[in-house]
């Protein structure tokens, strides 16, 4: 389950281990945007206030994650079709939620809107084969990267043996 990836299996199969592979997703960020909040701008006091924000943080975006999930999933079973309009029901879906942490139906049906429109262009490229995020083969990847030069400019034989004279 931990190496399982969102897309290893086809649309509207294995619900409950795309819905853990977002959330955890989720949760990561989550956790850094939470650690970010109470460092730079809530400061709270205490354990309890502490651990509260970072509930109050992760806990909607861990929301949001299984909404879209489960929505996307089961609208593909109940409609038998795999297209965008699955995501785009799955974005409004995480959109509602995040209207309602926000408690303001202002912000709801924008982000609804947009979340939509962002899981269509994500179901859209994962259909066409679209690249988001490329593999850089340069990118320090191993702890052997050390040994890679990384300058810009390389050194110019004359100089390496340089000494100021006197």
């Amino acid at each position: 389950m931990f190496s399982y990836k969102y897309y290893d299996t086809p649309e509207g199969t294995d619900i409950l281990k795309k819905t853990f592979v977002t959330s955890k997703y989720a949760a990561l960020t989550g956790l850094a945007a939470a650690s970010f909040d109470v460092l730079m701008f809530s400061h709270p006091k205490g354990v309890i206030n502490t651990i509260g924000r970072y509930g109050y943080i992760i806990g909607p975006l861990v929301g949001m994650a299984s909404a879209f999930t489960v929505t996307a999933n089961v609208v593909q079973n109940v409609r038998g079709k795999n297209d965008e309009l699955n995501y785009f029901l799955g974005g409004v879906a995480a959109g509602s939620i995040f209207g309602a942490w926000q408690r303001s139906l202002t912000i709801g049906i924008p982000a609804a809107v947009v979340l939509g429109a962002a899981a269509v262009i994500k179901k859209t490229g994962v259909d066409e084969g679209w690249v988001f995020i490329p593999d850089v083969p340069h990118a320090t990847k191993t702890i052997k990267s050390v040994n890679h030069d990384w300058s810009l400019v390389k050194d110019v034989e004359e100089l390496k043996n340089f000494t100021t004279g006197s």
